[in-house]
């Protein structure tokens, strides 16, 4: 199959359906999630699919390689396209809890499913608690700009994670960020 011209969505999509009719199902998660529900504000050129249950690693090799795809150490890679493609292990969670909220949307006819955006905001903001990662604290305000989500289920996980402080810091960036999205309008 020709991957060219398809957008990230729309890949992530095809190749959710393609492994659900293979007996894999996956969901994605990272900064994919983001691309999407910041109407590419953010570019992410990995889709990080979690797997719902074990699958073996033989099997994935062999099923992406009938499409195309070639094992490039943990990755998958298309010469047509330039997103790469990774199977992280289950379970599917957000810092220390699972994932309850499954998002499902439709591109090209094809069903993806991956995080919700509370859920993507969470994911994000890990990245920033516990690695001091920037950039996932500015992806997740992207989100938060770009989608309704629910501010108090995010302070609830992250109290529960125990970072009340960078909970504070992503507060505080929201709030200026849509202060200074209002007065460009």
């Amino acid at each position: 199959m020709n991957f060219k011209r398809f957008p990230l969505p729309d890949l992530a999509a095809h190749l959710s359906d393609y492994l659900r009719g293979q007996g894999i199902e996956v969901v994605l998660s990272g900064g994919a999630c983001v691309t999407i529900y910041s109407q590419n504000k953010y570019l992410s050129y990995d889709l990080d699919f979690v797997l719902t249950s074990y699958v073996a690693r033989r099997k994935l090799r062999e099923t992406m390689r009938t499409i195309g795809f070639s094992e490039d150490g943990r990755h998958f890679r298309h010469p047509d396209t330039p997103f790469i493609i990774e199977f992280l292990s289950p379970p599917l969670s957000v810092g220390q809890e699972p994932v309850k909220n499954i998002t499902e949307i439709i591109k090209r006819d094809k069903i993806l499913k991956l995080l919700s955006p509370t859920d993507c905001i969470k994911d994000r903001l890990a990245a920033f608690y516990h690695w001091n990662d920037r950039q996932s604290l500015e992806q997740a305000i992207l989100v938060s700009l770009s989608q309704r989500v629910d501010l108090r289920e995010i302070r609830r996980w992250s109290l529960r994670e125990g970072m009340a402080e960078k909970l504070a810091i992503f507060r505080e960036s929201l709030k200026k960020r849509r202060a200074a999205h209002r007065l460009h309008r």
